[in-house]
């Protein structure tokens, strides 16, 4: 474009407008669009805009291509629907004996194997982690399970015979412990029907023969708020949905959940999922070592919350008196005693009487609560038993699956971040899960653009000399 000097154009002077360079490199992006599906790396697009990248995404899903790579990190686009040769155990095995699995197509098994070979490197072996994040329904826990499923075939030890026994492999117990976490931790939301509610980190233990040897997990931020509260068309956890329709009549009787009972905290019932399968829950409990007595256990306690959600209050007419019960509130309150062994009493003045400390006598007074108290009261109550329920829970699937120290020399860790969401009303939950995703994003995301630009550069100055090669990444 011509320049303007004091007002009179100046011919001598000309500069190109970069915008115009970029849109032409736009245009001859697109000019062939049938071929925008052999992208199988993010980073060979150019020009990287929000646009190229995802005009790839959507033509190599429309193709049935559902990983991309992106330099060092793996985009996952979610099938919605089953596609068992995606994930056979014949594709693991070619991913496993593969000279370079990173020439094959782009996909989880990839991303595995290198994880794995980079452990079990004679020369520098690095403990690994993958992190899998993305938003709620992205398809984050069926990934996790693939991975733990991966490794529990690749890194499967030898079972040897003891008389006529067989020790019981660990992978089997690694593998038992995703129906358990998952009919605890999960729960059907709008976006997804298996939405894990908590995080967690799971860390494959591998001896020096690279077997898998033992595990451990550790979870975080689990939704307790979903226990007494569930949004409009939303769940409470699967677990709550198995035990009502999976109960034989005899443990209905014994667990006081007659068949057709009404809970407040069990909405949306009669839809009918997969995840609703109390059997595969209660087949992998045994095989994590919970045994029968201590499953009943758990139930009743379980049990003891839904009726615990079914005791409502009216305001007292005085003030100084506690709140009254609803007629039906009664037989709630003495079945929520009964099954969580608490005595009537003791359970009516937690939920009413609100216990103060105060002056230098310590002395103490107690006040009743309003309706409104009262309510929050056993909301709490009942996020805190199934808190520490959880918790419980995870302590005995870690000593089922945990090893001394000395057994293994390496680890693989599987971090599955709870799905980044946006509701009318965000908790504080919600706004930590959101935050720790954003800057995850931001993680990946700048080092996608460095990977390109490293492409860039190599291509630019076409070398392959490797000291001209650590000099541009230095640079970059």
């Amino acid at each position: 474009m011509p320049k303007q000097v004091n007002g009179q154009k100046d011919d001598s002077v000309t500069h190109s407008d970069p915008s115009d360079s970029f849109e032409e490199e736009a245009r001859a992006f697109f000019s062939d669009e049938e071929k925008l599906h052999l992208f199988d790396d993010l980073t060979k697009v150019n020009p990287v805009t929000t646009t190229t990248v995802l005009k790839c995404l959507q033509a190599r899903y429309a193709v049935n291509l559902f990983y991309t790579n992106a330099g060092c990190s793996l985009v996952a686009l979610n099938p919605f629907q089953s596609i068992s040769c995606l994930y056979s155990p014949e594709l693991m095995r070619d991913y496993h004996v593969a000279l370079r699995p990173q020439d094959l197509k782009p996909h989880i098994f990839a991303v595995a194997e290198e994880t794995y070979r980079n452990v079990q490197s004679q020369i520098d072996p690095i403990n690994q982690s993958i992190i899998v994040s993305g938003e709620s329904g992205a398809g984050k826990t069926w990934t996790s399970r693939c991975l733990m499923k991966f490794y529990a075939t690749v890194a499967a030890s030898v079972t040897s015979p003891k008389g006529n026994e067989t020790v019981e492999r660990i992978e089997k117990r690694v593998l038992d412990s995703n129906p358990v976490m998952e009919a605890f931790g999960n729960a059907c939301t709008l976006r997804n029907n298996n939405s894990s509610r908590f995080g967690k980190y799971i860390q494959l233990q591998l001896d020096r023969f690279h077997h898998l040897s033992s595990a451990s997990i550790q979870t975080f931020l689990l939704e307790k708020t979903r226990v007494a509260y569930q949004a409009p068309s939303e769940r409470n956890f699967h677990i709550f949905y198995q035990i009502t329709k999976g109960a034989t009549a005899k443990e209905r009787l014994e667990w006081n959940l007659p068949e057709g009972a009404d809970y407040r905290w069990l909405p949306n019932s009669e839809k009918n999922l997969d995840e609703d399968c109390f059997k595969v829950t209660r087949d992998a409990m045994f095989h994590l070592g919970i045994d029968h007595s201590t499953q009943n256990n758990i139930f009743k306690v379980l049990s003891g919350l839904l009726h615990l959600g079914n005791i409502q209050f009216y305001n007292s007419l005085d003030e100084s008196q506690p709140c009254e019960l609803e007629d039906k509130a009664k037989d709630f309150v003495k079945t929520t005693g009964d099954l969580l062994k608490i005595p009537v009493e003791e359970l009516l003045e937690a939920l009413r009487i609100r216990t103060i400390t105060a002056g230098k006598q310590q002395q103490v007074f107690k006040k009743p609560c309003c309706r409104a108290e009262c309510e929050t009261r056993r909301d709490c109550l009942a996020k805190v038993i199934y808190a520490k329920l959880f918790e419980w829970l995870v302590l005995i699937i870690n000593k089922s699956i945990y090893a001394d120290p000395l057994v293994w020399t390496n680890f693989i860790g599987l971090l599955d971040v709870y799905g980044f969401e946006s509701f009318p009303e965000n908790n504080l939950e919600q706004l930590c899960i959101n935050y720790a995703n954003e800057k995850l994003q931001q993680h990946f995301v700048a080092h996608y653009l460095k990977a390109q630009q490293i492409v860039a550069l190599i291509q630019a100055n076409n070398t392959t000399d490797i000291s001209g090669m650590k000099n541009m990444l230095l640079k970059v």
